[in-house]
């Protein structure tokens, strides 16, 4: 079976190996992998930034999707030729996150998907909307789990104002959700390419942050001085300052990202000021992702995604590392 596996930290020492697979053992399915898609934390993964203690060599990537090819004694949810994507985390079927459902990441405290084959609970699968091709299915685990959250979270009504940031897989499921429950969705970018086309999956208005640095204020104007119901955030320590400003009073920051440095200290008293809810999201669980899959499929809803051949791995990371994308990125598994 081959597999990239992570030997040594950094994007170029990723290397493609030759790995032994194996059979399902009782309650155990194996997945012949067609796609994978990736998220920052993967890039971190393999830079050795979000583990650097994690033992090695090990698999990277959380995403994917493919058939079932062969199931172990006991299995009953699944038979050969079902189409399934791996949950996040193979330990969380449903309920509240504990530390014992939280571990068991793929990709991270368990070898991850980037391979031909892979080996997984039956618990740890869902199936994949039958509208989508396996690359589509891919980008769902943890990206849009996260965005669906994020909104559930908040327990916003049609009508609520969602601010995203940038125009990267959770941002962009978060815009396309929001919509399809009858929200306003402003965004922000460094790209007014990207703005454009957020537009055409229905973002209501958008603006450069670099030209505007200063987009706190732009929300409140859009907003007749009262905030965004629910910010998706994603920048993390550098940009919650302004997330704070650009919230309404009572409103939600759905914190997901790490993506900058500070700029400024925490404006602590905002947030008493604000009486804002800060909610740290990590993903979700199975019965998460089966809730998600019946809108997808009522909705018809296609992922964003941009494929490319599982060789060219390397080169997906770096785009991704360089901001280059729009959505989510994707290989498809050569076999």
């Amino acid at each position: 079976m081959r597999a990239w596996q992570i030997s040594a930290f950094g994007i170029d020492s990723l290397e493609f190996a030759e790995r032994s697979g194996r059979e399902p053992g009782p309650g155990e399915v194996q997945i012949r992998i067609r796609a994978v898609s990736f998220n920052y934390r993967d890039l971190m993964m393999v830079k050795g930034f979000y583990n650097p203690k994690m033992k090695l060599p090990r698999i990277p990537c959380s995403d994917g999707a493919g058939e079932v090819t062969a199931v172990g004694e006991g299995v009953s949810a699944w038979k050969p030729g079902d189409r399934v994507a791996g949950i996040f985390m193979q330990n969380w079927a449903d309920g509240p996150p504990t530390p014992a459902k939280t571990k068991g990441a793929l990709g991270g405290d368990i070898d991850g998907v980037l391979a031909e084959s892979v080996v997984l609970s039956e618990a740890g699968l869902v199936a994949v909307p039958a509208h989508l091709s396996f690359e589509e299915a891919a980008t769902l685990p943890c990206a849009a789990v996260t965005a669906w959250n994020a909104l559930a979270t908040a327990g916003l009504k049609p009508g609520a104002t969602v601010l995203i940031q940038g125009t990267g897989g959770v941002s962009i499921f978060a815009l396309q959700f929001a919509r399809l429950m009858g929200m306003r969705v402003l965004g922000i970018s460094s790209s007014d390419e990207k703005l454009e086309r957020a537009c055409l999956l229905g973002l209501h208005a958008g603006l450069n942050y670099r030209q505007t640095p200063e987009w706190d204020r732009w929300v409140l104007d859009q907003t007749n001085g009262e905030g965004a119901d629910l910010v998706v955030e994603v920048g993390g320590v550098g940009t919650l300052p302004r997330s704070l400003r650009a919230l309404r009073m009572g409103g939600t920051i759905a914190q997901i990202g790490v993506l900058s440095d500070p700029g400024e200290q925490l404006p602590l008293p905002l947030i008493l000021h604000k009486q804002a809810r800060i909610q740290g999201i990590y993903v979700g669980s199975r019965r998460d992702f089966e809730e998600m899959n019946s809108c997808i499929n009522l909705a018809a809803l296609r992922p964003v995604v941009e494929s490319s051949s599982w060789l060219q791995v390397r080169d997906v990371l770096k785009k991704m590392e360089a901001g280059a994308h729009f959505g989510k990125l994707a290989v498809t598994v050569d076999h």
